[in-house]
């Protein structure tokens, strides 16, 4: 018996909250707390239904981000890109972690994403970021068991909503 596959709308909706967080207004003394949302569903996504969700998706949504965020463009898109390929990559060993393990593997993921960050405002010509910087990945790190639980939640409702039809 095949499992069912998550729906494109789902999965839509679920990029446009993460949109919708990451733009939300926050306190300047806040900010530095923010994680990188876009990231962390991305992640979720590429967990549970890598042939819907891969490094095309991962590049596109990077652009929109770019577009969004008014950052360099090709920034996010290169950042969301390099997350999905190690996440691709490793996919087999992070399925089987518990929530824990993968929030630690989330971690090492989204602190490759700051230096990637660096890398790119180095070469861009822009400042050192202050130490606040590297807070926003832990941040995500613990949200993540959070998230995880709370979309799979989430696809499995809609999944049984869609099996009693």
């Amino acid at each position: 018996m095949s499992r069912p596959r998550a729906g494109l709308g789902l999965i839509a909706a679920t990029f446009v909250v993460a949109f919708a967080l990451a733009l939300w207004p926050l306190p300047e003394y806040l900010a530095p707390f923010r994680p990188n949302w876009l990231a962390l569903v991305l992640c979720y996504w590429l967990l549970e239904t890598p042939e819907r969700v891969g490094l095309g998706v991962a590049f596109l949504l990077g652009l929109m981000a770019d577009l969004v965020f008014g950052t360099l463009i090709g920034e996010q898109a290169l950042r969301l890109t390099v997350i999905a390929f190690i996440v691709l990559r490793f996919r087999p060993r992070l399925r089987f972690f518990t929530l824990l393990q993968q929030a630690f593997a989330l971690l090492a993921l989204l602190l490759n994403d700051r230096v990637v960050v660096l890398m790119v405002r180095a070469l861009s010509g822009e400042g050192v970021p202050p130490p606040a910087f590297w807070i926003a990945p832990c941040i995500g790190a613990l949200c993540w068991p959070w998230l995880y639980l709370l979309l799979d939640d989430v696809r499995l409702r809609l999944r049984m909503r869609e099996s009693s039809r």
